[in-house]
C-alpha cells in the first residue's frame, strides 16, 4: 500500500468518524433537551423554553392531575400485553421455523401484516370489529389490551424467529444422540440459546405498547393511558413532569443495554 492509498484511507476513516458522531449526535440532542426540562420552570405555560432550574418536577411527579394514573394503566396494559403476545410469538416462532405444515407461507404473510399495516388502518379496523362484537359501550382496558396483543404478537415472531434461525440445531442433535429428552434437550440447550432472543422480543413488545398513541385512541372509549394524557396535555401546556418520565424511561433502557452489554462480556461458566 502506497502512501496515496494510506491517505485516502486514513481520510475515509475520518470521514466515517465524523458522520457516525454527527448522527449521535442528532440523535441524542433532542433527549438532552427533554432531561434538562425536566429540570425547568417555564416562565410560561404556553411557551416551552427554559426559565429557572427546580427540582419540583422531580419531586412532585405525580401533581398534574390523572398523569400518574395514566402511568400505572399503561404499565398495566404493556406487562400484560408483553407476556400474552411473548408467548403467543414464542410458540408461533418455533412452529413457524421448526414445521412444515398446511398454509405456513399464509400464516408467514398473516404475521407480517400488522407490521406492514399502518396504525390509522389497524386501530380503525379494531374499532370496526370491536363494534360488530357489542363492545361499543365497552371500549376500555380489555379492548386496548388485546389491540396492543395482536400488533406485538407480530414483532415477537420475527425476533424469536431471527434467533432461530441463526442457531446450530446440531447442537440439539448432538445432545439427543447421547440420550437427552426432548424436554431436556429443550431446557439445557435450545432455551438458553433462544432466551437473549425472547428476551429482546419481550422489551420490544412493552415499549411499542407504552409508547402506543393512535391504535390506543382509536379503541380507548373513555379510558387515559399516558401517551394519550401526553398528547391531551400538549393542547394546553405540558407539564415538566412529563420530562421526568421520560428521562427516566431513557434512563431505564439505557440500564438495560448497559446491563445486556456488560453480561455479554462476561466469561462464560
Amino acid at each position: 500500500m502506497n502512501a496515496l492509498q494510506r491517505l485516502r484511507r486514513q481520510i475515509g476513516e475520518r470521514i466515517v468518524m465524523v458522520v457516525a458522531i454527527a448522527v449521535l449526535v442528532y440523535t441524542f440532542v433532542p433527549v438532552a433537551v427533554v432531561m434538562a426540562m425536566s429540570f425547568n420552570e417555564s416562565p410560561s405555560k404556553r411557551v416551552y423554553r427554559f426559565g429557572r432550574f427546580t427540582w419540583d418536577n422531580w419531586a412532585q411527579l405525580c401533581a398534574p392531575e390523572g398523569m400518574c394514573s395514566a402511568i400505572l394503566r399503561s404499565l398495566e396494559i404493556g406487562v400484560l400485553a408483553t407476556v400474552i403476545a411473548t408467548l403467543i410469538g414464542t410458540l408461533m416462532a418455533f412452529a413457524l421455523e421448526r414445521h412444515r405444515f398446511a398454509l405456513r407461507r399464509t400464516v408467514e404473510l398473516l404475521v407480517f401484516l400488522p407490521m406492514a399495516t399502518p396504525e390509522i388502518v389497524l386501530g380503525s379496523t379494531l374499532l370496526s370489529l370491536f363494534v360488530a362484537l357489542g363492545f361499543s359501550d365497552r371500549l376500555g382496558f380489555l379492548t386496548i389490551l388485546v389491540s396492543h396483543v395482536l400488533f406485538c404478537i407480530s414483532f415477537v415472531v420475527v425476533a424469536v424467529r431471527a434467533r432461530l434461525a441463526g442457531m446450530d440445531r446440531a447442537l440439539e442433535e448432538a445432545a439427543m444422540d447421547l440420550y437427552a429428552s426432548e424436554w431436556r434437550t429443550f431446557l439445557e440447550i435450545t432455551l438458553p440459546r433462544v432466551l437473549p432472543g425472547i428476551v429482546g422480543a419481550a422489551l420490544l413488545a412493552f415499549s411499542l405498547s407504552f409508547d402506543d398513541l393512535i391504535v390506543t385512541t382509536l379503541n380507548a372509549g373513555t379510558t387515559t393511558t399516558f401517551p394519550m394524557f401526553v398528547w391531551g396535555s400538549a393542547a394546553r401546556e405540558i407539564p415538566g413532569q412529563i420530562n421526568v418520565i421520560a428521562t427516566l424511561m431513557f434512563l431505564l433502557a439505557l440500564a438495560v443495554v448497559l446491563a445486556g452489554g456488560w453480561r455479554r462480556g462476561q466469561p462464560a461458566s
